[in-house]
């Protein structure tokens, strides 16, 4: 049975009008576009709760229970009381009792993030800086490529140093050559932070160009 409308016309004019409310901002904040956040945080809000229903809650505790409840309990009575516990958070007199389980969920967070940090962040750059050495290269490219990839590590990283020393005058200050160092790793910090600003604004960018050339397409197929 045809659809009683373009599903692809509808979809581009829900877009072009999204985009209007979304650049309204250009004057003010209104209700247009306090409007399309708040369609966008409900869409958003909507859809993960379906992906957590879906790929998680029904597969792996209620289907499991609905088909083999004899077997499967025991190893799903846990996940069950930390469910329970976290819905008693809604009720302000229960709130205290689901204390226990958000702080199993943010310490097993903790304990991923820091792993992640770890594999994925402090280990590559550790062996980013000993690769950047590799002779395979050329000498004196390798040389240069891996003293600043290694100067650059090692003042930022006293960039983040707080030790300090109690001045006679009661000031408390970092040693002058610690400071020298730290005001040297600004330069590497911001030539950082200036490239990822260069990259969040190529994809706003190339994101801006994308809505246009929605936008003219639709008129187009009019």
């Amino acid at each position: 049975m045809p659809l009683p409308f373009d599903l692809d016309l509808f979809a581009g004019l829900a877009s072009l009008i999204f985009t209007l409310m979304i650049f309204s901002y250009f004057f003010g904040d209104n209700f247009l576009f306090k409007l399309a956040l708040y369609i966008f945080t409900g869409v958003s809000a909507g859809y993960i709760a379906s992906v957590a229903w879906w790929q998680a809650l029904y597969p792996k505790l209620i289907l499991p229970l609905l088909t083999n409840p004899i077997q499967n309990a025991p190893v799903l009575i846990f996940p069950l009381i930390g469910i329970l516990l976290i819905v008693m958070k809604l009720s302000p007199r229960l709130a205290g009792i689901g204390r226990l389980a958000m702080a199993y969920i943010v310490g097993a967070g903790a304990a991923v993030t820091i792993a992640g940090a770890l594999s994925g962040t402090l280990l590559p750059q550790v062996l980013g800086t000993i690769n950047a050495f590799d002779s395979t290269r050329g000498f004196f490219n390798a040389l240069i490529n891996g003293a600043a990839i290694l100067l650059g590590t090692i003042l930022t990283l006293l960039y983040f140093h707080f030790g300090a020393h109690v001045k006679p005058d009661g000031s408390v200050r970092r040693l002058s050559g610690i400071e020298l160092l730290a005001w040297l790793g600004r330069f590497f910090i911001g030539v950082t932070l200036g490239a990822i600003f260069a990259g969040v604004y190529a994809s706003a960018l190339t994101a801006l160009i994308e809505r246009i050339a929605s936008i003219i397409t639709l008129f187009g197929n009019f």
